[in-house]
């Protein structure tokens, strides 16, 4: 078959104007962005934010009232049994303190049907809560369901 140049013209404008109808595929090489509420004062946020950067993910903080950030776990559906010093939000699921980057990874890659992933407290050696004398507690991170039941999702 002979191509004329006038059709290899239009079909390089169709594959052209195909490509951009699409959407967007995510890649390993995406980061996924995660919006984190926390107090300004608190240095282990921070450390937990800045460790999600170093893992992959774009990161944006937003210093709030201890009030305002009840209101935001109340409203994510994370009870007092459940609550850490910072709620996040990514990708319509809520992250509640210090959740470890591959678990967040793993339920981004898994889509269970939930509200999200919570680390109740701030164990040592969680994520932001690293110690000088490498102490460490074990932990559980919890698959918080829509109905507010629990179930272990991770153990470290």
């Amino acid at each position: 078959m002979i191509l004329t140049r006038p059709l290899i013209i239009a079909a390089t404008l169709f594959v052209s104007a195909l490509a951009a109808a699409l959407p967007a595929h995510a890649s390993s090489e995406a980061s996924p962005a995660i919006e984190v509420w926390k107090s300004p004062t608190c240095g282990c946020c921070q450390k937990w934010a800045d460790y999600l950067t170093e893992n992959g993910f774009t990161v944006s903080t937003k210093n709030t009232t201890q009030g305002m950030l009840n209101r935001i776990k109340a409203q994510a559906g994370i009870g007092p049994k459940l609550a850490s010093c910072h709620t996040a939000q990514i990708d319509g699921y809520t992250i509640e303190g210090h959740v470890p980057a591959g678990d967040i990874k793993r339920l981004l890659e898994e889509r269970p049907d939930a509200i999200g992933l919570a680390v109740p407290d701030m164990p040592l050696g969680s994520p932001g809560m690293e110690q000088p004398d490498g102490k460490t507690d074990p932990y559980e991170v919890l698959l918080v369901k829509k109905d507010g039941s629990t179930e272990v999702f991770a153990q470290h």
